[in-house]
């Protein structure tokens, strides 16, 4: 690629006292995709001092210290509402990359096509409230699965609207915010086709491990939770943990997505972004082999 496909929307990076362990930063200064970095005014001169200087790090600071993911989340929309932009993305600090899945094999790519793809579908349509990449762990290779979910949860690495709807609570903020979006007649929506390659929760210090996660903290969030939406959220015992669960539920939520006027797309042009498969190193798996081949073979190019 001799120009990198970007986000037109912006991109906010929340993090605290992940100093060292900022891997969303590290990932999108990679790839070229510009962002802000948002932290708390305790943290910003440290912050700055390893991130500020590099390309694509734009620093934002939060007014209060201390007062959560929801007031967090909530100041960010603020921010992008300011900037006069309809949507705009956060995304969690733990992605170490971003792939895209390319004829059931899960294959690293740029952030910034990642970002843009999601974009062009989600503005394509009328009534999507928050859109977003699933997790590569959820899209094993060689399994058949739609390329989109509709209605169901969105986490992580999220593009909102940014004058509807506000987070709640304390806990649980993301789901609320999905079902939010569902019960409102709107939808959302998870792309399989593009993915992040997210740290598990919990395994990395820092953001809400220790205030959310700690003693009897995972009941109560999901008891919250629980509470607020009666028969859609129950309480159940999941991996030696108490967990919040929808599961089955999701499929009450039936409402279509709905294309904005003049949108046709039977007559839509195929659209790589850029994108070229490459062999970044020797190729010792047959399997992969026939992907590059496969590729090549596709694109009229002699095999590598």
């Amino acid at each position: 690629m001799t120009d990198r496909a970007l986000p037109r929307y912006p991109v906010y990076i929340p993090s605290k006292g992940r100093l060292k362990m900022c891997f969303t930063v590290h990932c999108l200064i990679k790839d070229g995709v510009p962002f802000y970095l948002v932290v708390e005014k305790e943290e910003f001169e440290a912050y700055s001092k390893e991130y500020g200087a590099k390309s694509g790090v734009t620093m934002l600071v939060l007014p209060e210290s201390n007062q959560g993911i929801v007031y967090l989340r909530n100041w960010i929309k603020d921010h992008a509402m300011t900037l006069g932009v309809e949507r705009h993305w956060q995304l969690d600090d733990n992605i170490r990359h971003f792939g895209r899945r390319w004829h059931g094999k899960r294959i690293r790519c740029d952030a910034g096509i990642a970002l843009k793809v999601c974009e062009d579908f989600t503005d394509r349509y009328e009534n999507i409230g928050v859109s977003g990449l699933n997790y590569y762990m959820f899209v094993p290779d060689r399994t058949h699965i739609n390329p989109i979910q509709i209605n169901c949860h969105v986490y992580s690495c999220n593009l909102y609207r940014s004058d509807a709807f506000r987070f709640r609570g304390h806990n649980n903020e993301d789901t609320d915010y999905c079902l939010q979006v569902i019960a409102s007649g709107e939808c959302t929506v998870l792309l399989n086709t593009f993915l992040i390659q997210k740290i598990k929760t919990m395994l990395v210090p820092g953001g809400n491990t220790a205030q959310n996660y700690q003693g009897d903290g995972r009941l109560n969030m999901a008891r919250v939770l629980e509470r607020r939406w009666p028969g859609v959220v129950s309480v159940e015992r999941r991996f030696q943990r108490p967990q919040h669960v929808i599961g089955k539920q999701w499929m009450n939520f039936d409402t279509p997505l709905k294309l904005k006027p003049g949108i046709d797309l039977a007559n839509l042009p195929p659209e790589e972004y850029g994108m070229e498969l490459k062999a970044v190193d020797k190729v010792r798996s047959p399997r992969v082999r026939d992907y590059v081949d496969a590729w090549d073979k596709e694109h009229g190019k002699k095999p590598s």
